[in-house]
């Protein structure tokens, strides 16, 4: 990953921080974050996990429907690089997963046979406070999805930018607390993925594909992700055309 232009992290970088306003969206935050990691490092995939009120970590993001469900299987058996990353607030870096089975019984026999060899693990925080982790996971071999000094602390600063953002919105909110901020967005993503099997369905196509038309649907028209989904859900007949570009 350390071919990555300087030019093209910066614009990274700024695009985050731009994001990072009043009333952004963080459901859309959170996936643009997962498809930029996503992008930066060849034959790898992306997840997001965010703790709720009770400091349990939650599916949030992911750049695909498969790592979505390889996070889903994480918090279900309470198993995984992702767990271990939030835990002890530091990365997991350069895991071979045809050897990890020691280390993770459950996830490691369950991510290879979904076809991934190697994975790394980002805490998002800000000194002590640990609000999720993100999960890089390699379909390619070892060597081409590693990681090294500098691109650990790449990824790593991303992660602590999230966070840093995402713990200002107690403040850019009045004081609301954040935990509350992230249940409505934990919320909002069942109404996505609620969404998302309608309109996959609705248009016999995959799950990955629906919700690339639902969040293209909500920027062509400014709305919020949540929003589109919610009228999906209830309503699907008001909303014209999703592959009307």
């Amino acid at each position: 990953m350390t071919t990555v232009s300087e030019q093209r992290l910066a614009r990274i970088f700024v695009e985050v921080a731009d994001t990072l306003v009043d009333e952004f969206d963080l459901i859309e935050f959170m996936q643009m974050l997962a498809d930029r990691v996503a992008g930066l490092i060849d034959t790898a995939t992306v997840g997001l996990l965010l703790a709720d009120e009770q400091s349990r970590l939650r599916f949030m993001a992911a750049s695909d429907e498969t790592t979505k469900l390889l996070d889903l299987f994480q918090l279900q058996w309470q198993d995984g690089p992702c767990l271990d990353a939030f835990r002890a607030a530091e990365p997991v870096v350069n895991a071979d997963l045809s050897v990890a089975g020691p280390r993770w019984p459950r996830f490691a026999p369950y991510a290879t046979a979904a076809g991934f060899r190697s994975v790394h693990a980002f805490p998002l925080r800000l000194r002590n406070d640990v609000i999720g982790a993100m999960g890089v996971f390699g379909t390619g071999s070892t060597g081409s999805t590693g990681l090294d000094g500098t691109d650990v602390q790449i990824v790593q600063a991303l992660a602590d930018v999230a966070a840093i953002g995402l713990l200002q919105e107690r403040t850019i909110h009045r004081g609301e607390i954040l935990t509350e901020q992230l249940q409505g967005a934990l919320n909002s993503r069942i109404v996505i993925e609620q969404a998302k099997g309608a309109v996959a369905q609705a248009h016999r196509i995959s799950v990955d594909a629906a919700f690339e038309l639902l969040r293209a649907y909500a920027r062509r028209t400014n709305r919020r992700l949540s929003d589109v989904a919610y009228l999906v859900v209830t309503d699907l007949g008001s909303l014209p055309d999703l592959t009307t570009t």
